[in-house]
């Protein structure tokens, strides 16, 4: 049993994850994550006000698993189109890799971030952030040429939504994906006015 005084907001999270991977997101409530470390759910609510707070904390904590390693990237030293290159490498194959190698927690993710619309725009607004960064790095450089990097930063995100965004996930296994992203990324840098 575990006690209230040791109870803490990152061990709440992690048996939030258990049970959801357990029971789904239709059926897991706050009293099972409240039973899985042996407290009340009062106690889960002292540090989380709301079934629907705990939700957008899980996808939060979801999500900046995969923003994290590409905000290092960002923040990398070395040319621009590299750096932009492999930004992107590690976005597509982080969510491929979640949706491809555990589909039912993916899908019981994709539920949880399907319901927590401002989560997505910070998280939509970081990996914008982040390719921002790295554009307004190779505009400096003179690797890239265009007049707003924050809007350019967004059109690319946009333009390669089909390789990262999870409503394009059943079409990630297909073969044709790897040259799809090629013609699309040949697209990107000349509108970059990449040198």
């Amino acid at each position: 049993m575990m006690t209230e005084a040791i109870l803490t907001p990152e061990r709440i999270l992690e048996a939030a994850e258990d049970v959801l991977r357990r029971f789904g997101p239709g059926k897991a409530t706050v009293v099972d994550v409240a039973r899985a470390l042996g407290v009340s759910h009062g106690s889960v609510y002292r540090h989380f006000p709301s079934k629907a707070a705990l939700r957008d904390a899980v996808a939060e904590q979801w999500l900046g698993r995969i923003s994290e390693p590409l905000a290092e990237i960002a923040e990398a030293e070395g040319p621009a189109p590299e750096r932009l290159r492999r930004w992107f490498d590690g976005l597509v194959a982080a969510k491929r890799s979640k949706a491809l190698d555990d589909p039912e927690l993916f899908a019981t993710y994709q539920a949880l971030v399907a319901n927590a619309r401002e989560v997505i725009a910070a998280h939509v607004a970081s990996l914008t952030g982040q390719l921002t960064r790295i554009i307004t790095d190779g505009v400096a450089r003179g690797e890239f040429t265009v007049a707003d990097p924050t809007a350019a930063a967004r059109a690319v995100f946009d333009a390669t939504t089909r390789f990262h965004n999870p409503a394009h996930a059943a079409e990630w296994g297909d073969a044709g994906m790897p040259k799809a992203f090629e013609g699309v990324w040949a697209l990107v840098l000349l509108g970059l006015g990449a040198k």
